[in-house]
This record gives structure tokens, C-alpha cells and sequence, in this order.
């Protein structure tokens, strides 16, 4: 089995660039890397999970609870895996770049509960999509640390410079912020690596923000 890295971060905290910078510079030293972006709106896979960000399902994000909410962000990924890249998990050679995993409901469905709930939340997703459903964890998660007022400030702005419309969690200021805390209390809990995207109320470069993720590369 190659390796396996998973990117997640609020919305807007630059998991698509940074994904996309990291294949880019493990490809330029002759590595095989398959890149993969969750959830797949493109296949049907993802059929629960537009429902439920469309708001389909309520309003806002309260309204399906946070394990429903998880399976239908697991079955999106175990669908894709069964049919699609296990076949590169499986080659050793080949190095699988995720942009948002599971590491995604630890955030956005953790913070649905109260705090006392965090740890068995985590202990039930872990198990769940790791055991039950059998999908291979992360080598190495890589969590990109952005405030809420920013990721919200990034959000609004990527929405009206291009026209695409805001799910129901980029909606929700309050769930956001809850997001945040949730996210912290995963990385100190799993073992993540975070990297603090800002200084002040400023986003960083995107190159120094890639330097960074590359020295954590180090200890794979």
C-alpha cells in the first residue's frame, strides 16, 4: 500500500489549491499520485450528500443529525472506493491525495453536538468508516487551521466573484464557528497536523503556507 494524505480545512482555507500544489510538487519528483476531492458531486455517489448541502433536507445543517449526516459522506466515499481508486491504495507506488475525508465529518457533524458527545462521536466515526465500511485511513491528515470570520470572508467573496451558490454550512455563521472549535478539538484528539493559515487578520501566501506542509511531509 503507497501512501495516503488527506487535506481538510474550513471552506475557503485553500484545501483545493494546497492539494493541487502538493500533487504537483510530489509528480515533479517522479511519483505516481492519484488526486481525489470529496464529496464526488460528479458521480452518483454524492446524491445524499447535494441533498442535504442543498438544503433539501432542512434549512440548515441542525436539521439532519450528525450520524445521518456522516453516512451520507461515507457512503460517498466508500462507493468511489469500491469502484474506483482501491486499486491505488492498493499499489504501492502510488500516493493518493485526498482534498477533504473523513477528517471533513469530524468537523462539520461533530459540532452538531454537545461537547460532552465529542469524544464517542469520534470513537463511533472512526469505527464506523474504518472498520465497518473498511475504508483505509490516512497516513497523514493535514488540517489548514482559518479562523471562521475569514473562512466565511473567503466563502461570500469565491460566491460572488464566480456565482456559485453557498450550501447550507456556509450559510450558517453560528455553525461555522462551532466548526471551528470542533476542528481544533479533532486535531489535538487524532493526531492531526495543523497548520495555522493566517497572521493577524490576514491570510498567508499560499507558498509559505506550502512550505509548511512540506516539512510535515518529512515525517512520512
Amino acid at each position: 500500500m503507497g501512501k495516503f494524505i488527506a487535506i481538510d480545512g474550513l471552506d475557503g482555507s485553500g484545501k483545493g489549491t494546497q492539494s493541487e500544489k502538493l500533487v504537483e510538487y510530489l509528480r515533479a519528483q517522479g511519483k505516481r499520485v492519484r488526486v481525489l476531492s470529496f464529496p464526488m458531486y460528479e458521480n452518483e455517489s454524492s446524491a445524499f450528500v447535494k441533498m442535504y448541502l442543498d438544503g433539501k433536507l432542512g434549512d440548515k445543517p441542525s436539521d439532519t443529525n450528525a450520524y445521518t449526516a456522516s453516512m451520507f459522506f461515507a457512503c460517498d466515499r466508500y462507493i468511489s472506493y469500491a469502484t474506483d481508486w482501491k486499486k491505488d491504495i492498493l499499489d504501492k507506488d502510488t500516493i493518493v491525495v485526498a482534498n477533504r475525508y473523513t477528517s471533513a465529518n469530524a468537523v462539520h457533524q461533530l459540532s452538531k453536538l454537545p461537547k460532552e458527545e465529542w469524544e464517542s462521536f469520534l470513537t463511533w466515526l472512526w469505527d464506523f468508516e474504518f472498520t465497518k465500511l473498511g475504508l483505509p485511513k490516512p497516513d497523514m491528515v493535514i488540517y489548514l487551521e482559518l479562523p471562521p470570520a475569514l473562512s466565511l470572508s473567503l466563502v461570500k467573496s469565491r460566491s460572488q466573484t464566480t456565482g456559485q451558490k453557498m450550501d447550507i454550512h456556509e450559510k450558517d455563521t453560528e455553525y461555522m464557528a462551532h466548526c471551528y472549535d470542533a476542528a481544533l478539538y479533532s486535531c489535538d484528539a487524532l493526531g492531526w497536523e495543523r497548520i495555522k493559515c493566517y497572521e493577524g487578520d490576514k491570510i498567508r501566501t499560499i507558498d509559505d503556507i506550502f512550505s509548511e506542509i512540506k516539512a510535515k511531509l518529512a515525517k512520512l
